[in-house]
């Protein structure tokens, strides 16, 4: 699998997120289309999208619901690509989306392999491949980025380090789509610094990729220690995005 396949495999799964076509995010111009449903979309997402800003660098894709074509269209357009998705620019956005009772809700980084870059990091303890069956009894709040008890039937591999057999430290990749594994990873506290994310991290997008599937890592721009983990294993920055939801939505996540 080369860099060039891994970005292709990126760009037709944003597509099917957003409703819109591969060679949308390589445009210099922007674009905006109204979300819908999509059979091959990441699973967990909620789909039609109220707003979904998406840049892979070259512009902004913006799959939005049609009473926000308008509104969305000027915001993008009159604003520089990385400004629109930080303040005080996003402020516009999120007070039009206010109106009709939306809030912007999630922002993130998406990260993926440099295939000559990404190579097992070293690690001081035994590292094991775990699979479905072994994360019966794995669904606590300790391990809670590498697997999802909500959606169990999607974690598919994971990387775990032992000492003395006692599980410290665990990578689990979910299967978001068809195409392509999500790692999320969890170090106990007292074993963290060791470089035991890195360690599994690599060793899991390794796995990922020798199944023909593409690894995708995720963080919040704040989240230094996760993007750092990325970059030392190896993956680079590809694609931001940022989404509304409904406004109860927000303030439920916000304990309101």
């Amino acid at each position: 699998m080369t860099n060039k396949e891994i970005w292709e495999i990126a760009m037709q799964q944003s597509a099917y997120d957003n409703n819109c076509s591969p060679n949308d995010f390589s445009k210099t111009t922007n674009v905006v289309v109204v979300s819908k449903e999509h059979k091959k979309a990441r699973r967990y997402l909620e789909l039609p999208f109220v707003c979904n800003l998406v840049s892979y660098g070259n512009n902004i894709v913006a799959s939005v619901a049609e009473e926000f074509i308008d509104g969305v269209t000027a915001y993008i357009n009159k604003y520089s690509i990385e400004h629109c998705f930080e303040t005080p620019n996003f402020h516009v956005l999120n007070d039009m989306l206010q109106q009709k009772g939306k809030r912007i809700c999630f922002m993130a980084e998406y990260f993926l392999p440099d295939i000559q870059q990404l190579k097992e990091q070293p690690c001081n303890y035994q590292i094991k491949i775990l699979y479905q069956k072994d994360f019966k009894e794995l669904y606590q709040p300790e391990w809670s980025n590498a697997l999802c008890e909500k959606r169990k039937q999607l974690d598919m591999l994971g990387a775990g380090a032992y000492q003395e057999g006692k599980l410290i430290g665990l990578a689990g990749c979910s299967a978001d789509c068809d195409s392509m594994y999500q790692i999320g990873i969890d170090v106990l506290p007292e074993y963290r610094r060791q470089g035991i994310a890195a360690a599994l991290t690599s060793r899991l997008a390794l796995e990922i990729i020798s199944i023909g599937k593409v690894p995708f890592y995720c963080a919040a721009w704040s989240n230094i220690k996760s993007v750092r983990n990325a970059i030392k294993c190896g993956f680079r920055p590809a694609w931001v995005e940022m989404t509304a939801k409904q406004k109860e939505v927000v303030e439920k996540m916000n304990g309101n």
